[in-house]
């Protein structure tokens, strides 16, 4: 198993932050790992030669990881595909008159395998977020056949959100490797996440992965509660990978 495909159950679930510190917890196990993002929208262009800039999310998992931005980050291996504009992939490609190309991305994810044990490959948005105008994200990762990493969180509408996540998975005959619970917006008091809510998301959403998909690990993504710094904390288990 060395390629992992990380998805949300929705926008702005902290599956980027998932991805970054599940890569820096790897690293602390010993294993020799590697991000990469499937595709990158509302990238910013830089201003000396007009060029679009490295993805985002890929600058925020090298920070998360505590590493430089890697030869295979600076020559977009593990991001070739980068628009301006912070849309479904399959508009922002089509505003830069651009098509993605799947294979593009498989061969790119081929040659960080060369050099790394484990490739983290994160999505965009949800797992249904059309890559082009005939592919869905879901179908392009059934056709690799990736084992799925999926986050949530307490919000609610996560259980609802999860559950035909989880339905989207399975339909495609892909294993749901890993469900990481995103904490941080539980402890976030500048986000209205109910308490009363989030722990009830997060017994039920247990207690269905025990009963339906029993093989699935559950993972939590947590900053302390009172915590004034930033600092995110993620614990594997030894026999994650």
């Amino acid at each position: 198993m060395s390629v992992l495909f990380v998805s949300g159950i929705d926008t702005e679930i902290g599956k980027t932050y998932a991805t970054g510190m599940l890569a820096k917890a790897l690293t602390q196990q010993g294993v020799n790992v590697i991000t990469q993002k499937l595709v990158q929208t509302g990238v910013s262009i830089n201003p000396d030669n007009g060029t679009m800039n490295i993805a985002d999310d890929i600058v925020t998992h090298r920070e998360l990881m505590g590493v430089e931005l890697q030869p295979c980050d600076l020559n977009f291996t593990t991001c070739p595909y980068r628009y301006e504009k912070p849309a479904s992939p399959h508009l922002s490609a089509a505003l830069a008159n651009d098509v993605v190309n799947p294979e593009v991305i498989t061969h790119a994810t081929r040659a960080l395998q060369v050099d790394y044990d484990v490739v983290l490959l994160e999505g965009a948005g949800g797992l249904l977020v059309p890559i082009t105008e005939q592919l869905l994200t879901l179908d392009y990762i059934a056709t690799q056949g990736y084992p799925v990493i999926l986050v949530t969180s307490g919000r609610l509408g996560s259980i609802n959100h999860t559950l035909l996540s989880l339905e989207a998975i399975k339909s495609r005959g892909l294993t749901v490797h890993s469900v990481i619970y995103n904490h941080i917006h539980d402890v976030d008091f500048n986000v209205n996440t109910d308490i009363e809510i989030a722990t009830s998301t997060m017994e039920f959403l247990q207690n269905y992965l025990d009963q339906h998909y029993p093989k699935t690990q559950w993972l939590t993504l947590a900053k302390q509660m009172n915590d004034a710094s930033n600092d995110i904390d993620l614990s594997l288990p030894k026999d994650f990978i």
